[in-house]
């Protein structure tokens, strides 16, 4: 795999090291919360899928614009492009450790990264809160919000379970999988969450830039921006 630091020219130096990590929770369950604390503590890069997804849509390119407008007409936009964006971000990073978050949402998105990035995550964090809870958080930020009624809450809380739960049970059979009570207040979550990535620094990782794959002229191509729209057609 092509590694995180890159020049101008989409070139890496050698033996960089690689560390990713996956952090999944449903709506409501802190994710962005532990996200930011991580990031301050650990200093990992955080990306977020559907951030990079509307940054993509507001650029005047040809992908931007059909982003946009599959957003707009309330369609998926394919795995593929999601995790090429992903992959974009992660070369134009200065940095080698990376959250990636609320990602996999599914399996196709899972499968789409397999064959894309190839780089097993070191662990996938899940922060694991009833549906009480994120119910109770969500109606509590949002007052006055249209689109977080009970009904429309509810609702994603079932997508999230009936998509997530088998990209959960995947990497729970790897022995990847890092649950912590998100039920809790942030703080004390995070006490949990530092203790996993303290275990992490310890161990580093096993993947290095040396190790290229034979997708690294590929690479190349989409560090500059060439994105292949019909890649996007399901």
């Amino acid at each position: 795999m092509a590694g995180a630091n890159k020049g101008y020219d989409g070139s890496m130096p050698p033996g960089k090291k690689l560390k990713i990590v996956f952090v999944i929770g449903g709506p409501g369950s802190g994710k962005g919360t532990q996200c930011s604390k991580i990031v301050n503590q650990f200093g990992f890069t955080h990306l977020s899928a559907g951030d990079l997804l509307r940054q993509e849509a507001k650029s005047n390119t040809e992908q931007g614009t059909m982003i946009k407008n599959l957003m707009h007409e309330g369609k998926l936009v394919s795995s593929e492009i999601i995790v090429r964006l992903l992959l974009k971000a992660i070369l134009a990073s200065g940095n080698d450790k990376f959250l990636i978050d609320g990602f996999p949402r599914n399996e196709v998105n899972r499968q789409a990264y397999e064959k894309i990035v190839n780089i097993d995550p070191e662990f996938v964090l899940l922060i694991d809160c009833s549906r009480e809870e994120m119910e109770r958080r969500i109606l509590h930020r949002n007052q006055g919000r249209d689109d977080d009624n009970v009904e429309t809450i509810r609702r994603r809380f079932e997508v999230f379970q009936e998509s997530t739960l088998p990209v959960i049970q995947h990497y729970e059979k790897m022995g990847k999988l890092r649950r912590v009570d998100g039920n809790r207040q942030p703080d004390m979550v995070f006490e949990d969450v530092k203790a996993i990535f303290a275990q992490l620094n310890t161990q580093g990782s096993n993947i290095s830039i040396a190790q290229t794959n034979p997708f690294k002229r590929w690479f190349l191509h989409l560090c500059c921006g060439c994105f292949d729209v019909q890649d996007g057609r399901n």
